[in-house]
């Protein structure tokens, strides 16, 4: 069920595709800039984006936060995932996965509040990513040690009506699209 749910959204995603314009990437920042005001966030994390995913990093760059600091998944040897620290106009480095991240030598951290992709979501703010279940095992993983915001980030047609959930499913605290935020 999952799999024909996710090759539905990826097809749509691909053709339906579209670059935010910058009353889009205003809308995005400021609602990131309102949780992490509420949630006094001074550490966040996001993605560099692939697959027709938003382009969070050309939104990061517009949410002005006094010393907040900006971390990118990393992935391990042992296919976990963790954050390093990055900075806007820092190379990037190619993976296994042809995915771009920070260096493996940057500060390694939790963050306070994590930007995730996603492939599909539905009004519960359950999240269908691409199957393999790094942010699901990061954010399960972190929640127990401690509190963590999580926000899907997604364009609004890639509102499913229901997402299948399993046991090791991590609901989302917030889901942000280009037209509104779920919480």
């Amino acid at each position: 069920m999952k799999k024909k749910i996710r090759d539905k959204f990826l097809k749509l995603r691909e053709k339906k595709y579209f670059e935010l314009n910058q009353k889009n990437q205003i809308f995005f920042s400021k609602q990131i800039t309102k949780i992490c005001k509420e949630h006094k966030i001074n550490k966040i994390g996001f993605y560099y984006p692939i697959n027709y995913e938003v382009n969070i990093v050309s939104i990061a760059s517009k949410i002005k936060i006094k010393n907040l600091k900006s971390y990118l998944p990393v992935v391990e040897k042992n296919n976990k995932m963790s954050f390093r620290e990055w900075k806007l106009l820092e190379p990037f480095y190619v993976n296994r996965f042809g995915i771009l991240e920070p260096n493996k030598k940057n500060k390694k951290t939790k963050p306070q509040l994590i930007l995730t992709p996603l492939v599909a979501y539905d009004q519960d703010k359950n999240r269908l990513g691409y199957g393999r279940g790094f942010y699901d095992r990061f954010l399960n993983q972190l929640s127990k040690q401690k509190n963590i915001i999580s926000v899907g980030i997604a364009f609004s047609f890639q509102k499913a009506k229901k997402i299948p959930s399993e046991k090791h499913d991590k609901k989302l605290d917030y889901i942000l699209t280009e037209k509104e935020l779920i919480n």
